[in-house]
């Protein structure tokens, strides 16, 4: 039975009770760390489809390029020149528009490969440190 201190303050743990929690410590340290390589992969992969529907979206863009450009076929078959000459420019747009979703997919992909919980990595690196005695957790 523990009795406090006249004073009111509590007493700091005992060496023996500080010795008992480290396993409980150990397994929350490892169960945090856990939880934050989960975020990080789901952020990952998630840059990497949104990365993966812009480009789709880009490929639907070029197919609608496609149409147009066998329509321009068309009708510079059919008509001398206004035609096909608004339907070739119909689908230079439609390029310039393929090209920019494109890129923008692209970077949003670049954002998520590799798929690597670098963070989390790290931060077990600073936690295999610190309990070695080897610099302090909060460093870098």
């Amino acid at each position: 039975m523990t009795t406090a201190p006249p004073s009111g303050r509590t007493r700091p743990p005992s060496l023996l009770q500080l010795v008992t929690s480290i396993p409980t410590l150990v397994q929350e340290l490892v169960q945090r760390e856990i939880d934050l390589i989960k975020t990080e992969i789901t952020e990952k992969l998630k840059a990497l489809g949104i990365g993966a529907g812009l480009i789709l979206a880009a490929l639907v863009v070029l197919l609608g390029m496609l149409g147009v450009l066998l329509t321009a076929a068309v009708l510079a078959l059919s008509l001398v020149m206004p035609g096909w000459l608004a339907a070739l420019l119909v689908a230079a747009a439609l390029l310039v528009i393929a090209v920019i979703v494109g890129l923008i997919g692209y970077a949003v992909m670049k954002r998520g490969i590799p798929p690597v919980p670098t963070e989390s990595i790290d931060s077990l690196r600073k936690d295999l440190l610190a309990i070695k005695g080897i610099g302090k957790r909060g460093q870098s």
